[in-house]
């Protein structure tokens, strides 16, 4: 493995190398964000399906790109993360001892984030914003046709037999739909009306998509000036379309925060970074005081259901015993970091999204702090689905590339 030292990450000029590299990137990445609508036509329409032709997919692509970057070499700008891998790694070892078994789940997460976050330092801003544009184009387009011809979508894709066959989640019949049962409009939750459902496009399932909205405000907010006005254009019709009629309650509120996060976020010292986390801890412990009660898929139930979770935690969830059991824990994120990867799991994890991106210039700052609050926001009211490669590679790429990003222009 070759080491060396690399230029200034503010001031060199995109290299032959790096734009060779951006082959990789173009394909890997979207195929890597959208490979369950495709799973999904072969399942309904040639062969069914099942748990394997999904992990072999998802293990595939990391391999291929894990390859590639040890085959590449890293440079001492990578050393953040080898820190992160080696860390957990020594984590996964410890959890796997102790509970008597091969236990994973969280590293495969954390190879994710690192594997994406190198492959974006490599990566130059022109491949960047053609995986951004390709993603959208397809998201956005099937979404369109998942709002305005719907049976087309469920006959296209059945996401209910994917997920059965897939996931083996038996699904309730809902007057014949195909869509995925979590999709369904829940009588009393928050909805513009705009759709008969949740809608899914591409990721089959709700949540994904709305995480997509979020990602692409990340990737507003911290390359706005670089953006195409073309690519503008589409990239807010995507969001808007997402959010009017995914019923995403956070990614709405993320959306504002990111509107005004633009101009405030530079402003902001990175000292502050680290409190992000807190801050959303707290918040939450206080709509807990408020709301003790409040439970179901309610943005104040999500909220108090992760900290009951806190509150209840205990010597053997602290320390991973007990891993077994982190698949419960799939609707409240910090207490499953704590479960799968001990309270000290979360500690790194917490340390490496507040100091890891970059911070010198407003756009770097700006991605930042808009991956810092995407992300803990995320585990408040949300599990598991941040760390999925269908958002995590698309998030983390960006990050690693806004850390040799140029300084901006005007």
């Amino acid at each position: 493995m070759n080491i060396g030292t690399l230029h200034d990450p503010q001031t060199r000029s995109v290299s032959e190398p790096v734009r060779q590299h951006g082959r990789l990137v173009r394909v890997v990445v979207p195929l890597a964000v959208m490979y369950n609508g495709f799973l999904a036509i072969i399942n309904a329409h040639v062969m069914p399906l099942g748990f394997a032709h999904v992990a072999l997919v998802e293990i595939t692509l990391l391999f291929v790109t894990l390859l590639y970057l040890l085959h590449r070499g890293l440079s001492e700008e990578a050393l953040p993360i080898v820190a992160l891998v080696g860390f957990f790694a020594l984590v996964m070892l410890y959890t796997s001892a102790a509970n008597g078994m091969l236990f994973v789940d969280f590293f495969r997460n954390v190879l994710v984030i690192a594997v994406f976050c190198q492959l974006g330092m490599t990566t130059d801003g022109r491949s960047l914003a053609f995986v951004f544009r390709v993603c959208c184009l397809f998201i956005l387009s099937v979404l369109l046709v998942e709002i305005f011809f719907t049976s087309l979508y469920e006959d296209l894709f059945y996401p209910a037999l994917y997920f059965t066959n897939t996931r083996g989640l038996e699904q309730i019949a809902f007057g014949g739909a195909k869509i995925f049962q979590n999709a369904i409009n829940i009588p009393g939750r928050f909805s513009f009306g705009l759709s008969d459902h949740r809608t899914s496009s591409l990721f089959l399932e709700q949540v994904s998509l709305a995480n997509f909205s979020g990602v692409l405000c990340v990737y507003l907010v911290s390359r706005f000036r670089q953006v195409t006005r073309f690519d503008r254009v589409l990239i807010l019709a995507t969001v808007a379309f997402i959010l009017l009629t995914n019923d995403s309650r956070s990614m709405l509120a993320f959306s504002l925060i990111c509107l005004f996060g633009y101009f405030l976020f530079p402003k902001a010292t990175n000292g502050i970074r680290p409190l992000i986390m807190p801050a959303i801890i707290i918040a939450g412990a206080l709509v807990y005081l408020m709301r003790p009660d409040a439970s179901g898929d309610t943005f104040d139930g999500r909220i108090v259901l992760t900290m009951k979770g806190f509150f209840s935690l205990d010597f053997i969830e602290l320390l991973a015993l007990d891993v077994r059991n982190v698949a419960s824990f799939a609707d409240s994120g910090y207490i499953y970091v704590i479960n799968a990867s001990t309270v000290f799991g979360l500690v790194a994890f917490w340390l490496f999204v507040s100091f890891y991106p970059a911070g010198q210039t407003a756009a770097q700052k700006r991605c930042a702090f808009a991956l810092g609050i995407f992300i803990f926001l995320n585990m408040m009211i949300g599990g598991t689905a941040i760390f999925s490669i269908k958002v995590a590679a698309l998030l983390w790429l960006l990050v690693g590339q806004m850390r040799i990003a140029e300084p901006e222009t005007h």
